[in-house]
């Protein structure tokens, strides 16, 4: 059942949708060649605890983190560990935090200095279609519209598009009605409501759409072990524009303030 949110407890998310995106940030601020995903793991745990809300990853299911680490060929749901980030990497870090009993959603994916070109256009033509299915979240059109958006500017660059995993309804559970793809038809699926409250998150491939799940039964990564992209804003459905309640401004600060030091 798809819930819809009233003002009020649009407003309760728009303050754990800050906290999340405010920990991206911190965690931005560390990302480099030598960090380990362990280290990044613990630095947004404490930013969390330390500013009142709850990592919502940590013990999901048995999860082991607060960061669902993504290093390289790793799409979702990989775990911190001892790895070491290496100049060349990518690295995307999706966060879920609770805050006055409701969630906020967001992912980043992160160049560990310099990279290859052929891995940075993936990671521009990924955030970019992150914007393009916001656009089309839009009261009176369907879940289809947005996935169809995400899906056809991705294909159109030559990128493949992950199929077994989506986003999702938010609110008082990180996870709720409805599952919201990166592909399909404009038009199919559930019709798109003010109030509702989803995580749209393009996952996207450079090479193959296949993935594997490795043998934790968490971590999903390319079939090719070609790099993966991942972004994901939480947005609230309006009478009018779809209203954005994460941001990657702290995150854009943070990363700013490391090119000039």
């Amino acid at each position: 059942m798809i819930y819809l949110k009233t003002a009020e407890e649009i407003e309760l998310m728009r303050g754990a949708c800050d906290l999340v995106s405010r920990t991206l940030g911190e965690v931005a601020k560390w990302i480099r060649p030598g960090i380990t995903t362990l280290q990044l793991d613990t630095i947004a745990r404490e930013f969390i605890l330390d500013n009142g809300g709850k990592p919502s990853c940590l013990g999901y299911h048995g999860f082991p983190g607060t960061l669902c680490i993504e290093v390289n060929e790793t799409v979702v749901h990989g775990f911190p560990s001892q790895q070491t980030l290496r100049e060349g990497d990518i690295i995307g870090t999706d966060c879920v935090v609770e805050l006055n009993g409701y969630c906020g959603d967001s992912c980043y994916t992160f160049a560990v200095g310099e990279i290859d070109p052929k891995v940075q256009a993936l990671l521009d033509t990924t955030y970019k279609s992150l914007y393009k299915g916001i656009e089309a979240a839009r009261a009176g059109k369907r879940i289809g519209d947005i996935a169809n958006a995400v899906q056809t500017y991705c294909e159109a660059r030559g990128y493949s598009v992950v199929r077994e995993m989506c986003g999702h309804g938010i609110g008082r559970s990180m996870h709720e009605a409805p599952e919201v793809p990166n592909f399909g038809r404009r038009g199919t699926g559930p019709l798109l409501k003010p109030g509702m409250c989803i995580a749209i998150e393009p996952m996207i491939n450079l090479g193959s759409k296949n993935i594997v799940i490795e043998r934790d039964g968490w971590t999903c990564r390319t079939r090719d072990r070609k790099p993966s992209a991942h972004y994901e804003h939480t947005i609230a459905v309006t009478a009018g524009e779809p209203e954005i309640l994460t941001t990657f401004r702290y995150v854009n600060e943070a990363l700013e303030s490391k090119q000039s030091s």
